[in-house]
């Protein structure tokens, strides 16, 4: 049977940053095609974006189709010297694995896989069901050319999927406290103020562009979003940066920049956002001219509502380690908000405490504790459908 935690090292070891495959599709395509999946490694593009290679492996052709989803790509180790151990080395100490993309989220692939070929080596392929595994390189990137294309690809296969599980690191502290049923959607906005530059002493020959970008950003924060909904907290607005590029004391600047970006729940679309941002602004009386813009973002709230196959990941949990664990909409975005469109998704992994730090690490007794949670999880799947 395939060992989940020397699997991890193996991809641990492969330098994946994003767009990079640094070597981990060809090891999960060999060890997969040679338990009996059909493989495609399929590459996307698109203008301005690198070309992303994704893996797609299929065991069955019918329904009920249960996939397991993940990412191989990381993002860069920064300074390799301030690691405790080095970063692509795979190293255990004291029973925890150290290496960039250990907890995210190379651990929650590797559990996928060794406790699916289990699964085939006890109980054989589903009899009248499938299992597939989607696996990107794009996650940590632009999410442009790896797991929306990769769903449209299999779509277009006709390629049909029932559930999914995503192991993301949905921890906070302990193994098993919290799942992920949904994510709140994401949007960055911009304001550029235009003024009239000139001598802070003739205040009446210029026009500030900082009075008016104040007053501008007291209206965004005047009153909340929203007060939350019945699975999602209050929907946030923050401003990230405030800039006029201006070296002297004595001139009032021409222009000032902000940018502001807005975690929100299933209250909105990134269009009525928009549209909410838009009037409020309007209302600010600013004084001065200014330009609202918004990048594009294929970031939307999303929420796998609880019902049979939230609890049978939950039960799954709760049989393994004895807790039951939080059904949560909480953190950043992932690759769960495209995979809703295709088939119900919920998302559990390790412990995530360490993601994107120096010295990134999963405790080995977690990842095997996650591979047990997995086979208990076909299992259910399967049973619940055959009777068997």
């Amino acid at each position: 049977m395939v060992d989940p935690v020397a699997l991890t090292q193996a991809l641990v070891r492969c330098a994946s940053v994003t767009p990079a495959e640094g070597g981990a599709l060809s090891l999960l395509a060999d060890l997969l095609a040679g338990a009996g999946f059909a493989v495609h490694r399929p590459v996307f593009s698109d203008a301005g974006t690198p070309d992303v290679e994704s893996l797609y492996a299929r065991i069955g052709t019918g329904t009920p189709a249960l996939v397991f989803a993940g990412h191989t790509d990381v993002v860069p180790p920064g300074d390799a010297a301030l690691w405790t151990h080095p970063p692509f080395a795979g190293d255990i100490s004291n029973g925890v694995l150290y290496g960039r993309g250990a907890c995210d989220m190379k651990a929650g692939v590797a559990a996928s896989v060794a406790a699916v070929l289990r699964y085939l080596d006890r109980h054989g392929p589903p009899p009248t069901g499938s299992i597939a595994f989607l696996i990107t390189g794009d996650e940590e990137g632009p999410a442009v050319n790896g797991t929306v294309k990769l769903l449209d690809w299999a779509k277009a296969r006709g390629e049909v999927f029932t559930a999914c599980v995503l192991g993301e690191p949905t921890n906070p502290r302990d193994f098993g406290e919290m799942m992920k049923i949904g994510r709140r959607g994401s949007l960055t906005g911009h304001i550029d103020v235009c003024g009239t530059q000139g001598h802070v002493g003739y205040p009446h020959l210029a026009n500030n562009p900082i009075d008016a970008m104040v007053r501008l950003l007291a209206a965004l924060k005047a009153a909340p979003l929203d007060a939350g909904t019945a699975f999602f907290d209050a929907s946030n607005l923050e401003v990230t940066t405030v800039d006029v590029g201006n070296a002297a004391t004595n001139v009032i600047p021409v222009t000032a920049r902000a940018t502001f970006n807005i975690r929100f729940n299933d209250r909105w679309t990134p269009e009525t956002l928009a549209a909410e941002i838009a009037e409020r602004l309007a209302g600010a009386g600013a004084g001065a001219p200014y330009d609202l813009r918004f990048d594009p973002t294929n970031s939307v709230s999303f929420l796998t509502k609880p019902g049979a196959f939230v609890d049978l990941v939950r039960a799954a949990i709760t049989a393994e380690t004895g807790r039951t664990p939080v059904l949560s909409t909480s953190g950043g975005t992932s690759d769960a908000r495209f995979i809703q469109n295709h088939c119900e998704v919920v998302e559990f992994g390790v412990v995530g405490q360490s993601m994107h730090k120096i010295d990134e690490c999963v405790a080995v007794a977690d990842i095997a504790a996650l591979t047990r949670v997995y086979e208990r999880i076909i299992t259910a799947f399967f049973t619940a459908r055959h009777g068997a």
